[in-house]
């Protein structure tokens, strides 16, 4: 057995956290995928057992296994089997990777080693999502639409999970979900004030996205993805307190070469179509040696920006002779807002928050034509 000494200080994360109980909506978290290793454990004398429910061995508590892939098979101590489930008695919390998670665990194989998934209850899940999304002492309008959205959006792909052995990830690609450490009394207050409400558009959930920060403005979903939806229109935004409402990053010309190749020296970066509020959907890079046409995503990711909001003002040097044009010697790129730009802004509901809206209205706000309801899920 693998005796971890470190568990008992991530224990101290438990101390505090009431076991909190409601219906039971499970949902299916990927915590490591794909790994070739995960140390999966308990807080209590957890039960372990294979895909067909027999038990097979006990993990004591404050205990720990590194679960690993063999032939098909995951290895976990003196155990193989198929796949695994550690569910913990009592009140007890699952230890996967490095945290602590409310619910049991299931390790299963896949193509590229093993997958660690976290089986919780969607209430207690949004406990943790709250605080990795938002500081859990904003104000509790705020939160409890955060609540609201982040619940449509699980819910909304649980729904779409189709034969995936999960139903969403961690990673800020999904929502963030870090295990207990991220809850608090504020993000437990505005779940449990909002328990099951859900936003709808033509009696169904919808894809309820969010970001950090719009910049002054959220745009219409076509505009940066594809598919029109109803419901994510371009607003104004209210995230003007935000510390990403305005930002500044600068390349010289060769960092900037570098970063977007295939054109030589680049000599000008300029817009080529854009959105309603301004963010570019494409972009024309000029350079010496020729030029392409880059997407606005494309470009953020290569340059590390954050958002696609933003204008490019080259700065020049001084002639190098007379009668010859000045060429750039780098490139200043002025940028609003940290996200997508679709859906609640998350410094936005903070703002209306602190104007004195409520959760609905600001719900309301970004998400146009919706309406509030309660989840009837099995």
């Amino acid at each position: 057995m693998l005796v971890l000494t470190w568990l008992a200080i991530l224990a101290e994360f438990l101390v505090g956290i009431a076991p909190a109980h409601s219906a039971s909506v499970d949902l299916r978290v990927a915590i490591e995928d794909g790994v070739s290793q995960v140390t999966v454990g308990s807080s209590t004398q957890a039960v372990v057992k294979d895909g067909a429910g027999r038990q097979v061995g006990e993990i004591a508590a404050m205990n720990a296994f590194v679960a690993q892939p063999k032939k098909g098979l995951i290895t976990m101590d003196r155990w193989q089997a198929g796949q695994f489930w550690i569910e913990p008695t009592g009140s007890g919390f699952v230890f996967i990777g490095d945290r602590w998670y409310r619910g049991r665990t299931q390790v299963v194989p896949n193509g590229k080693g093993i997958t660690a998934i976290n089986h919780v209850n969607l209430e207690h899940y949004l406990y943790s999502v709250l605080g990795g999304e938002m500081n859990g002492n904003w104000p509790q309008e705020a939160l409890k639409a955060q609540a609201v959205a982040a619940r449509s959006y699980a819910l909304y792909q649980r729904e779409r999970a189709g034969n995936r052995a999960f139903d969403l990830g961690d990673t800020p690609a999904w929502q963030v979900y870090g295990g207990i450490v991220d809850e608090s009394a504020g993000t437990q207050a505005a779940v449990n004030a909002t328990a099951g409400q859900v936003l709808t558009f033509n009696g169904q959930i919808i894809e309820a996205v969010f970001h950090s920060s719009a910049g002054g403005c959220t745009d219409n979903v076509e505009e940066v993805w594809v598919q029109p939806l109803p419901y994510l229109r371009s607003v104004q935004d209210y995230d003007q307190g935000s510390p990403v409402f305005r930002w500044s990053k600068t390349f010289s010309r060769s960092e900037l070469s570098k970063l977007i190749p295939g054109v030589g020296n680049v000599l000008a970066l300029q817009p080529e179509k854009t959105t309603k509020c301004g963010r570019i959907i494409s972009a024309q890079v000029i350079g010496d040696a020729g030029r392409r046409t880059i997407k606005g995503e494309s470009l953020r990711t290569a340059l590390g920006l954050r958002s696609t909001l933003f204008e490019v003002v080259p700065q020049t040097g001084s002639t190098s002779g007379k009668g010859k044009a000045q060429l750039p010697t780098a490139f200043h790129i002025n940028g609003r807002g940290f996200g997508h730009g679709l859906g609640m802004s998350q410094w936005g509901a903070y703002g209306l928050a602190a104007r004195g809206a409520n959760y609905q209205q600001i719900l309301g706000h970004y998400y146009q034509g919706t309406t509030l309801a309660k989840i009837q899920v099995k």
